[in-house]
């Protein structure tokens, strides 16, 4: 583990009064642990943009540390600079900047297609005040045309002025090793934070991977798919995996960790804790 590691969970902003009311609970739970920051995602065509900002301004208020998902998918530059003049003014200072995506049947707006054009549009707007993070994909990004082009897209954004990256979740240690191997080969040196999918339900679990690109190895969608409707064995099954794939990307020098909560405590606080990450310096 590097002096600089950083550790994150990530939420998504409730729909319903219960899940608002749910999600404060974990919050207060995963808080307790001591993570560097949560983060809350943005939504498909900045579908729950004002959720987002709801949501990081009131944690950030409770003394967490959020960084806000933020894209302009859907979302129009100027209501972009007024986001992060909101966000400065509240204390804000890590920004995860990605391409995102329209909304379902409509063009993109604002002239922005690509991740590295909200990048250098932050930076061109608030200087050097945002630490920002991109996402990159060791195992590709679905829309890719192959494993070189992702790469030079990952580069991209990292000149346009990206400080560090959070990568899709995946299960296989090696594609992110060979992955750093490979962006090193082409020039980017900035952290690369492994992104954490704990298993907790198989069906969501297939059908994320399937639209995400991010793969199930076969021995693993073997096992998974074997508990059947026993879901706590599954759960515990889950933990073991994500705990054993944490420990060799962090003993092979990964700079931290960002777990996808999916709004649930238990699963992330158990792998946490075999992880000893409360013990950290």
């Amino acid at each position: 583990m590097t002096q600089s590691s950083l550790f994150s969970f990530e939420f998504y902003p409730p729909r319903t009064a219960a899940g608002e009311a749910k999600l404060e609970a974990v919050h207060d739970e995963l808080a307790a642990l001591g993570p560097d920051f949560f983060s809350v995602t943005y939504g498909a065509g900045g579908s729950t943009k004002a959720g987002t900002r709801q949501l990081v301004l009131k944690f950030q208020g409770l003394g967490s540390q959020v960084a806000p998902h933020l894209s302009f998918g859907g979302t129009e530059e100027e209501e972009v600079s007024q986001l992060l003049h909101q966000y400065r003014d509240a204390g804000i200072s890590r920004i995860v900047a990605l391409r995102g995506d329209p909304p379902s049947g409509v063009g993109a707006k604002g002239g922005f297609r690509y991740a590295e054009e909200l990048v250098s549009f932050i930076r061109a707007n608030s200087g050097d005040h945002f630490h920002i993070d991109v996402a990159c994909y060791p195992e590709t990004h679905p829309d890719s045309t192959d494993y070189a082009s992702d790469v030079n897209f990952f580069k991209a954004k990292v000149d346009a002025g990206a400080d560090g990256a959070i990568t899709q979740y995946f299960y296989n240690a090696d594609s992110y090793f060979h992955y750093l191997d490979s962006c090193s080969q082409a020039g980017i040196s900035i952290p690369i934070v492994p992104g954490i999918m704990p298993i907790t339900n198989y069906a969501n679990l297939r059908r994320f991977s399937a639209s995400c690109g991010a793969e199930i190895p076969r021995w693993l969608d073997r096992r998974l798919a074997g508990y059947g409707e026993d879901v706590e064995g599954l759960r515990e099954f889950g933990i073991e995996v994500v705990t054993r794939l944490c420990e060799r990307l962090l003993q092979g020098g990964a700079p931290g960790l960002h777990f996808y909560s999916m709004n649930l405590a238990r699963s992330v606080s158990e792998i946490w804790n075999n992880l000893g990450l409360s013990d950290r310096d």
